[in-house]
């Protein structure tokens, strides 16, 4: 009877590791899900950059001039109708992210976009400016010095810049004043929203969340929506059963897909990629083109052309004669054209995506030339894989 009970104690061990370790396997819940209604909002706000070093709008811009004057009216300056030439100022606009659950007093990051012609917004300082959501409420307060991460220099006729030297940051340049609301005590059921939406990712969501947290009811509903509604045990304590659903780890599924960028020559390639067998033969064909130029001096004592002008020509039966001799300066082409020549070869059906990269490597491809062998095999209908260009 103990050997007996020992196991049984140790097959379930066995089993438990199996499916903890099975499910570290997968991505965690938190990482390809959000929770339906809670999310980020975006803040957008107009203001003005000052204590440039002389590279700020020119006031021929408008909005500038009209927008400093109606800052320093509000500060008790009587600015109407008086003309305001300063490039130490620049508008600009300010966007942030308002993070779910931010209470008044909160932080944030912005970033500063120069609006006019600024040439840098180098050294400069945000004055006041408030940020408002997209139903025109004002949400947070930005003020602050500018963080560029590059410099612009210019000199006599040159200049030098590093990095974009018109849109900078300012970390925790604004404060929260205004709160989103989010109240989970009245919540009945929680919604997740896959990332990525895929059917049997989704799937694989319902029975993971069945099997590990008892009293909850999952409901899929479509290839990127599960609905968990918690028993009465749950009830009041949503945050509880968000918490759990987080940590627990979901086997993902996604499409094959090899996606190319041709403007800097990158290919990725999906682990789901597979490639029927077929034969390819990549050459590349180069054409060269030069110019050369030649002189053609005339003889020794030639006469010279006639002052005022290009010698004209006459004829004299089938002779045509100049009155001058001049230099003559022609252009000689030479075209060359090689192809290279390659064997045809055979590409196996690729079962992983290790022999399908294998076999490609042993073409000797560059990854340019790869971009258009991977086009002509989905052209041919032997990649299964959607082919996505960049």
């Amino acid at each position: 009877m103990k050997n007996a009970t020992v196991l049984r104690c140790a097959i379930l061990g066995f089993t438990l590791f199996f499916l903890f370790s099975s499910a570290a396997l997968g991505a965690r819940i938190k990482d390809i899900v959000t929770v339906g209604g809670v999310r980020d909002n975006q803040l957008v706000g107009y203001g003005l950059v000052v204590g440039l070093s002389g590279t700020g709008d020119s006031m021929r811009t408008g909005f500038t001039e009209q927008t400093l004057s109606n800052l320093l009216s509000r500060q008790g300056l009587s600015m109407k109708d008086a003309k305001l030439d300063a490039d130490n100022v620049a508008s600009v606009m300010v966007t942030a992210h308002l993070p779910p659950f931010a209470k008044i007093g909160t932080r944030l990051d912005v970033t500063v976009s120069s609006m006019g012609d600024a040439d840098s917004l180098e050294g400069g300082t945000l004055v006041m400016t408030p940020l408002r959501g997209a139903d025109g409420k004002v949400y947070a307060l930005a003020q602050g010095p500018l963080v560029i991460g590059g410099f612009s220099a210019a000199g006599a006729g040159s200049k030098i810049t590093q990095n974009h030297v018109t849109v900078g940051t300012i970390p925790n340049g604004a404060l929260v004043e205004r709160e989103l609301q989010y109240d989970f005590s009245d919540v009945r059921h929680i919604t997740l929203n896959l990332n990525s939406p895929d059917f049997t990712t989704c799937r694989r969501l319902a029975e993971t969340l069945k099997g590990w947290i008892a009293d909850i009811d999952v409901g899929i509903v479509d290839s990127g929506t599960v609905i968990v509604t918690p028993a009465d045990s749950f009830k009041g304590d949503m945050v509880t059963l968000v918490s759990e659903i987080e940590h627990l780890s979901v086997p993902m599924d996604t499409v094959a897909r090899v996606v190319i960028n041709e403007r800097t020559g990158t290919v990725v390639i999906g682990e789901d990629v597979r490639i029927s067998t077929v034969a390819v033969a990549h050459g590349n064909l180069s054409i060269t083109i030069r110019e050369r130029k030649h002189v053609s001096q005339p003889l020794p004592f030639s006469p010279a052309p006639p002052r005022g002008g290009e010698p004209v020509q006459r004829e004299e039966g089938d002779i045509v004669l100049a009155p001058g001799a001049q230099t003559v300066v022609t252009t000689e082409a030479d075209i060359a054209v090689t192809e290279e020549q390659r064997q045809l070869v055979v590409v196996p059906e690729g079962v992983t995506i290790q022999e399908v990269a294998a076999a490609l490597n042993a073409l000797g491809v560059t990854p340019r030339d790869l971009i258009t062998i991977m086009k002509a095999i989905k052209a041919s209908g032997a990649l299964q894989a959607e082919l996505i260009v960049m």
